[in-house]
């Protein structure tokens, strides 16, 4: 197929339509319920109050927008996939934003500026002290304003948003890649994402992987709980056919989301059972280097680690149970990891996933499986 005919017949993919509306009017949409800003998305963006004053600072002074990108649905409502901080600081200053249980959110105030400093303080509407509100003039400027919408209309291909999304949002550093999943997740199926959320905090598991404070905000848990079950049901060939870690969890992730043969109580067993055997094991230094000499572990958390323990228990989960002897194996399969030449080899600074994961993946099934008991 020659370059032209691929671009003919993606752009068949893709129908759009766009046009200018007033603040006020996306107010009211929001209100009707006619527009939907996904309210598990807002723990995802976390602009600044310094952020959103700036946004308010750029509409009162007449300064340009970049556009809101809106999935119309078959319902006709429009999905925000762009312009989901910047929707929801408006929302949020106005005093109509509501959380995920359909409550209003407290109206924000605002911080001075360079250009505007008697903004320090000012609400949408201060019934008890007048002096801090915007006047009617000044609401009006704000509701009269206008922002671009750009609209993937309902003809589009299904998977144009979340393509969309993903290309909006990843690049910068508004979100992390499994934020821009989870969004993407709720989109396609958020009983799945709270699924996954929720095995996220499962106590074995947290006790397994001690990350940082940011990690955790980042969603970083949630990441590597996505990975265990991608990990499961990939092989080498799959990672070297797409070279791209981010992109194979991305698609295995709307995979499981969309299947009715991903069995979530059976999964969620095989989660929970598996990081029971590895708390158990070593708690949370199971995924730190081994160092036989010093007879314990050390260093911090190790993807890599993750990465051959996680996967080949997981294939494996039926050879090992939470009794001593068992424990006492798998233990010592764990400790084997690290010190394996594959593994030396191939994790260290400058490795990447997609050069680790072949070497991994099978390292994994090799250590663990019933054939190497006696490691």
């Amino acid at each position: 197929m020659s370059l032209q005919n691929e671009i003919d017949l993606g752009a068949k993919r893709i129908h759009t339509d766009g046009y200018a509306l007033s603040i006020g009017e996306l107010m009211s949409l929001y209100k009707d319920k006619e527009i939907d800003i996904q309210p598990e998305f807002q723990r995802f963006f976390r602009w600044s109050p310094d952020q959103k004053t700036k946004l308010i600072e750029s509409i009162l002074l007449g300064i340009p927008i970049p556009p809101i990108f809106v999935s119309q649905r078959e319902d006709g409502v429009w999905d925000v996939i762009d312009g989901l901080q910047r929707l929801s600081t408006i929302l949020e200053f106005a005093g109509l934003l509501r959380d995920t249980n359909n409550e209003l959110k407290p109206a924000s105030s605002l911080n001075g500026t360079k250009y505007l400093p008697s903004l320090e303080g000012k609400y949408w509407q201060n019934d008890d002290n007048p002096e801090l509100s915007f006047d009617q003039v000044q609401r009006l400027i704000v509701k009269r304003s206008k922002l671009g919408i750009q609209i993937i209309k309902k003809e589009s291909d299904k998977d144009t948003k979340y393509e969309l999304f993903q290309r909006l949002n990843t690049g910068g550093t508004a979100l992390t890649e499994q934020e821009v999943r989870n969004c993407i997740l709720v989109m396609i199926n958020k009983d799945f994402y709270k699924w996954l959320s929720r095995l996220s905090q499962d106590e074995n598991f947290k006790a397994t992987i001690p990350l940082t404070d940011k990690a955790l905000e980042e969603q970083y848990d949630v990441e590597l709980a996505l990975r265990f079950f991608v990990y499961k049901s990939i092989s080498a060939t799959d990672v070297n056919t797409t070279k791209d870690i981010g992109k194979l969890l991305t698609d295995k992730m709307i995979e499981f989301a969309e299947s009715d043969e991903f069995n979530l109580d059976t999964e969620e067993s095989n989660f929970k059972t598996a990081f029971l055997l590895l708390n158990n094991s070593f708690g949370e230094d199971v995924f730190r280097k081994w160092e036989p000499l010093k007879n314990k572990f050390s260093g911090p958390f190790s993807i890599a680690a993750f990465e051959v323990i996680a996967s080949g228990l997981a294939k494996h989960l039926g050879s090992y149970c939470d009794e001593n002897e068992s424990i006492e194996q798998l233990k010592n399969k764990i400790k084997s990891v690290s010190i394996h030449k594959t593994f030396t080899e191939n994790s260290g600074s400058g490795k990447r996933a997609s050069t680790r994961l072949p070497h991994f993946l099978p390292l994994g099934e090799q250590i663990f499986s019933n054939e190497n008991k006696n490691l």
